[in-house]
């Protein structure tokens, strides 16, 4: 019954399409008719609820899939997670900031 709802109104459209223009050249004529078949199409597919979901669970995230075992941070979907808190250095791994700052090198800086 969904497919003939859905044919229905997909050659209503098509119909609708070629009455509006059936005085006019063909290449006017087909592009009509496509017209219509796209509106169509929409309507009659809204009609007969084709590509509805039909009571499915909802999808679920990777990690609802996989939990990370052990959650020490070091898993590549940790690391790329925090990729820039950590800024591109794996946990703990992290080397110490310098004494005087990032700019103690820097030729204008008076020590």
């Amino acid at each position: 019954m969904r497919k003939a709802i859905f044919l229905f109104f997909l050659l209503l459209g098509i119909g609708a399409g070629y009455l509006s223009a059936r005085n006019d050249d063909w290449g006017l004529c087909v592009v009509m008719m496509a017209v219509g078949a796209l509106f169509g199409a929409a309507i009659g597919g809204e009609l007969s609820q084709i590509g509805k979901r039909q009571g499915r669970l909802p999808l679920q995230t990777e990690e609802e899939i996989e939990p990370i075992p052990g959650g020490l941070g070091t898993s590549s979907r940790d690391v790329a997670a925090n990729y820039w808190r950590d800024e591109g250095h794996m946990p703990f791994m992290k080397p110490p900031r310098p004494e005087l700052g990032n700019h103690m090198f820097d030729a204008d800086k008076n020590i």
